[in-house]
């Protein structure tokens, strides 16, 4: 297989194509040769600040036009693109740009504030380019010239920090080669130049600069917003009769409360893809009965670029033999392999029993950037290259396809007993009245450890810690379930809709709680 960077395929298209439409946002449109003369220009200007080959250009910004400007100015000359979180902390973002040590710095007036602890000496030897008339100016008065690299397939092409979820984020050097499956990727999802893409996702993550650009780099046309609104989406597959759109689960639930949606022109939308947290029964059955189109869920990380794994259309079955898979992210692209290995040996589990999900593909990625440890710890080598050792507890059916059981660093061991908190929050999510459920360990001066459920109830509903306990009791073996729960108004997530468990035990003063002995 060939690799062409994103770079090239820019090129290609706005050579093959270059009236047809590459990207909506706002009330601009602009073509793929308009969306290449700018990415050219900002390619230049980047050369002009002395910027080369292997150096970081960060950009802090809520989803814009200029995220991809940049992404493709970022690969015409060999520079590594590092989104940042708009959503963290300064002290973060300051920790963040620092281990980045970017030459330029892209950032939005309305997220510049997060710059405020960056250190002196830091903020002194980097150029920070404003979005606005000041961007504006200084692209305009670059080269409008290509510059023309090539760029070879294991060069970094993206810094990608991962969420935090189980600890401090660490970048994740993406490459050339890891991103050009986006095209296979595309193809399979049955985008192509006639194809538009709904993006809400953020560019600072995979879902939104990896899915973001698949239809594009297909020859299609983007629509992106600048952050999730579940009104504007509708309004936006309606307008512009979006084909394609990835949302988290929480964001379908919300799209199916927005006034009007009932009534609402979706016929154009094809495939909705979901992912970065599990669809319950309920939920999806009141999306595909609303939204009468394909659904596929998708599983990938970081670290693989985005989707390694799908659940397709034909197994979304509700009913009958398939809806077991229901339960399951499906089963690998033929570009990857997987193999489930007991932590404890290292030797391939059989089928059905759970172990560490590990992955070896083209795609996955370089490494952690300054990060040799954790690299090495990630990334163990073999014969036909390196399996990403995932963290995610899981189990591979006869047929190949992958049931996840939880993040191995959120297992609960009690009583010398090995407790996944996925098994729980698959219960209480059949409970009438709970809407959002995560467990969590907390101390136990008897077992170590137990589990205690942290619930959000559906609106206007409400239920008892014993009531819930006790649900589980008749699903679970009794040191499965429970010992306490505690109510929340809402479950913390980062920017891919991923539940925050180390925010919730952080929480738990604040937490309301009803304790069952």
């Amino acid at each position: 297989m060939s690799t062409p960077t994103y770079a090239q395929i820019l090129r290609r298209h706005a050579s093959q194509r270059p009236d047809a439409p590459a990207l909506t946002f706002g009330e601009q449109t602009w073509s793929f040769a308009q969306l290449h003369a700018g990415s050219a220009r900002v390619g230049q200007a980047l050369i002009a600040e002395g910027v080369q080959p292997g150096d970081r250009v960060a950009m802090l910004a809520k989803n814009c036009a200029e995220s991809f400007e940049l992404l493709f100015a970022c690969n015409m000359v060999g520079a590594v693109l590092a989104g940042l979180n708009w959503r963290l902390s300064a002290r973060e973002i300051a920790a963040i740009v620092t281990d980045a040590a970017p030459k330029v710095l892209v950032v939005a007036p309305d997220e510049e504030p997060l710059l405020a602890e960056l250190p002196l000496e830091m903020a002194a030897g980097m150029r920070i380019v404003r979005l606005g008339a000041y961007y504006e100016h200084w692209r305009e008065v670059a080269k409008q010239q290509d510059p023309g690299r090539e760029g070879a397939p294991d060069e970094v092409a993206l810094l990608l920090y991962t969420s935090g979820t189980t600890g401090l984020p660490k970048g994740v050097m993406i490459t050339n080669e890891g991103m050009s499956y986006t095209e296979r990727l595309g193809e399979a999802w049955g985008m192509g130049p006639e194809s538009v893409n709904l993006v809400a996702m953020p560019m600072f993550h995979i879902g939104g600069c990896g899915y973001g650009s698949s239809t594009m780099v297909r020859g299609g046309h983007t629509v992106l917003l600048r952050e999730v609104n579940p009104a504007l989406i509708v309004d936006n597959i309606v307008r512009h009769r979006i084909t394609h759109t990835f949302l988290v689960p929480t964001v379908i639930q919300a799209l199916l409360m927005v006034p009007g949606v009932a009534q609402a022109n979706l016929s154009s939308l094809q495939l909705l893809m979901y992912g970065a947290a599990p669809m319950g029964d309920v939920l999806l059955r009141r999306a595909m009965d609303m939204l009468q189109c394909r659904f596929i869920q998708a599983y990938g990380m970081t670290e693989t670029a985005g989707t390694v794994a799908v659940l397709p259309p034909e197994d979304h079955a509700p009913e009958g033999p398939k809806a077991r898979l229901l339960s399951s992210v499906g089963r690998a692209y033929p570009w990857v392999d997987l193999r489930v290995v007991d932590p404890s040996t290292l030797a391939d589990a059989p089928a059905g029993q759970v172990g560490e999900l590990w992955i070896r593909s083209r795609m996955v990625m370089k490494g952690y950037f300054q990060q040799p440890d954790e690299t090495a710890t990630a990334l163990v080598g073999g014969e036909g290259g390196a399996w990403l050792r995932t963290g995610d507890a899981a189990f591979l059916d006869e047929e190949g396809y992958i049931f996840l059981f939880d993040r191995f660093k959120d297992m609960i061991i009690s009583g010398g007993e090995n407790i996944y908190p996925a098994e729980i929050e698959n219960v209480l999510n059949g409970h009438p009245a709970v809407r959002e459920v995560a467990v969590i360990g907390v101390p136990h001066e008897k077992w170590g450890e137990t589990p205690r459920a942290v619930v959000v109830c559906k609106d206007g509903q409400s239920a008892t810690p014993e009531e819930l306990i006790a649900f589980t009791r008749k699903r679970l073996a009794h040191y499965k379930c429970p010992t306490s729960v505690v109510f929340a108004d809402v479950l913390p997530r980062n920017a891919s809709g991923k539940l925050l468990k180390r925010e919730l035990r952080r929480l738990q003063p604040e937490l309301r709680e009803g304790v069952v002995r």
